[in-house]
């Protein structure tokens, strides 16, 4: 299984990006999928989760700012981040909770960072 994150870049303050992550390979299912950011310095954080029937979750910094979606049938996740901060600048993960078979259990995949920078 591979999870293929894109949609980072440099962008202004107040300005919006949108990130897609692609996982592709043995997939059955998939529960959980989920935003992960880390910054120079910084623990990763979660920034936002979907589960497989679309409840969302957020940290505090971002609600209202971005909102997190999925397609299903394309098993890809969304995260669509509007009103960026320079504090938002960070490398930006997906991660995504597999199962490979129905008797299967859950496998924890993550994707390659992408890099989001916002300037002043």
């Amino acid at each position: 299984v591979q999870l293929q994150a894109s949609g980072g870049g440099l962008v202004q303050a107040g300005g919006s990006l949108r990130l897609s992550c692609v996982a592709s390979g043995n997939i059955f299912a998939i529960n959980n999928m989920n935003w992960y950011r880390q910054a120079p310095g910084k623990q990763r954080e979660l920034v936002a989760s979907i589960t497989r029937g679309g409840y969302t979750n957020y940290v505090d910094s971002v609600k209202g700012r971005f909102t997190i979606s999925r397609d299903t049938a394309k098993n890809t996740v969304y995260l669509q981040m509007n009103s960026l901060k320079p504090e938002d600048t960070a490398a930006y993960y997906c991660n995504a909770m597999i199962m490979h078979t129905s008797l299967s259990g859950l496998n924890n995949y993550w994707g390659q960072g992408t890099e989001v920078t916002v300037s002043s």
